[in-house]
């Protein structure tokens, strides 16, 4: 007889005491576990079903929210809580702000343990809403059902256009409106959406691998140029007709492209791009800067609060015109151009090849000319060579994936000894750890938060270092 599976416990009242990773809020039970909650906020008190026991921590489910916190407010979108695109909104931005600073500093104390002479309160944003240049959204034969409709008469057979809810790949949040991307982003959806089911062309059924439409992909700059990438199954007689009457419909889009994903999966940005409108690129302004965005590009998603992270880094640089500066993990070159008007000159290493073309071609847009680009893996190009090449660097910026750098990389700037680091996360918990490992020859002077993603649990996060 097989052993009987223990219950997992059910809290009737478990306190939300803290924030965690991720978004989730945190409570201890009455055994001293820690146990982690979705879409809570700070001083709820909630009724909480186990789903998931480890020896130190568990991981709940709300069943009744007992007590609501003061920071509780109601949520603006209609598809909050399904689409999985904006964990927060139940809370109000001050307190998102109180949460996602108070992650900063957990991470520096649990993870870093180094001394920290000065952490600074979080720069928020002022536009909360609409904030995006860049969304992605999957066109789906079948549409994902909320909770009280399932086991209902209602079918989930619909062509719809939206997002996947997490753990969905075959399924799709129907959307009616988006608050993250202003402006013709909702109309562009829908009325694309309208196109393709008056033309009859099927939509994607994920389970069975068949269908037309694919995915589409809106880039919408601030200077009022709108790129459309629209992902189909294959080239046919079809193709043309649809591409016309988005055209004709929406005038307003600049760049048109489309392209043939004929896979397994969902992504586009490893197939070949198809320009049928337009000059190819859109062009976004940030400062005294200008960038020319093509279709496989990676840019900043808040061009507005972009701004101000490299306002931030180029503060904390506090450069004089006479620096020798190394750009880390450049991407397209907007930090490194950003601030090369105010040092010597600017090394950039990316290790895409596309993106490191792409910072060049804006160099030249901007006719920089103290500006030098390589591509290739940090961790092997930052070496003894590249350091007696270009110059023992003044100043290093360092902004790594969510990963953070390399124990090789960390390495190479622990021997290379420049005077100061600034260094520029997405991920404060392995900036923390860098940052432990880097405090062997440098102190750490400021780290400053900063909210790039209103109502997401993301957060950005600078901190400067000097050589003792």
């Amino acid at each position: 007889m097989g052993r009987r599976k223990r219950k997992h416990p059910f809290y009737e009242s478990l306190e939300i005491t803290g924030v965690a990773a991720k978004g989730k809020g945190m409570g201890h039970a009455p055994d001293g576990r820690v146990v982690f909650v979705k879409r809570v906020a700070v001083g709820d008190v909630i009724s909480a079903q186990v789903v998931k026991k480890k020896k130190a921590y568990a991981e709940a489910v709300t069943k009744e929210l007992k007590q609501p916190s003061a920071d509780r407010v109601e949520p603006f979108c209609e598809h909050y809580g399904v689409c999985g695109g904006c964990q927060y909104q139940h809370v109000s931005y001050e307190a998102q702000l109180r949460y996602k600073e108070e992650v900063v500093h957990a991470s520096m104390e649990r993870i870093a343990k180094v001394p920290i002479e000065e952490m600074l309160p979080i720069i928020g944003c002022e536009e909360t809403h609409y904030y995006r240049n860049k969304l992605e959204f999957s066109f789906s034969s079948k549409k994902w059902l909320t909770a009280d409709l399932i086991n209902t008469d209602v079918s989930n057979l619909e062509d719809v256009v939206g997002f996947h809810p997490p753990g969905a790949f075959d399924k799709v949040v129907n959307l009616n409106h988006c608050f993250l991307q202003p402006e013709p982003s909702n109309e562009l959806r829908l009325g694309i959406g309208a196109i393709c089911r008056e033309q009859g062309l099927p939509f994607w059924d994920a389970r069975a691998n068949v269908g037309y439409m694919r995915q589409v992909m809106f880039r919408i700059t601030s200077l009022g140029e709108v790129m459309v990438i629209l992902a189909v199954a294959k080239k046919d007689d079809r193709l043309p007709k649809l591409l016309d009457a988005i055209l004709d419909k929406f005038p307003v889009i600049t760049t048109l492209y489309y392209c043939i994903n004929d896979k397994m999966n969902d992504y586009m940005y490893d197939l070949p791009m198809e320009l049928h409108h337009g000059a190819g690129v859109v062009h976004e302004q940030l400062g005294h800067v200008k960038f020319k965005i093509g279709p496989k590009s990676f840019f900043q998603t808040n061009s507005q609060q972009a701004k101000t992270l490299y306002d931030l880094v180029v503060d904390f640089a506090n450069l004089t015109g006479e620096e020798n500066v190394y750009d880390l993990y450049c991407g397209v070159g907007t930090i490194t151009q950003y601030i090369c008007r105010k040092a010597k000159k600017v090394v950039g290493i990316e290790e895409i090849p596309t993106a490191i073309e792409d910072a060049k071609e804006n160099a030249a847009l901007n006719e920089i000319e103290n500006c030098t680009f390589y591509a290739g893996d940090v961790k092997l190009i930052l070496n003894d060579e590249f350091l007696k090449t270009h110059g023992k660097p003044d100043l290093i910026i360092t902004d790594p994936p969510r990963v953070g750098m390399s124990k090789e990389v960390v390495q190479t700037l622990l021997a290379a000894e420049t005077p100061r680091i600034v260094y520029v996360s997405c991920n404060p918990a392995t900036q923390a750890r860098d940052l432990q490992l880097l405090h062997e020859k440098y102190d750490i002077k400021k780290v400053q938060p900063v909210d790039m993603f209103p109502h997401t649990y993301h957060i950005e996060s600078v901190a400067l270092l000097e050589l003792r």
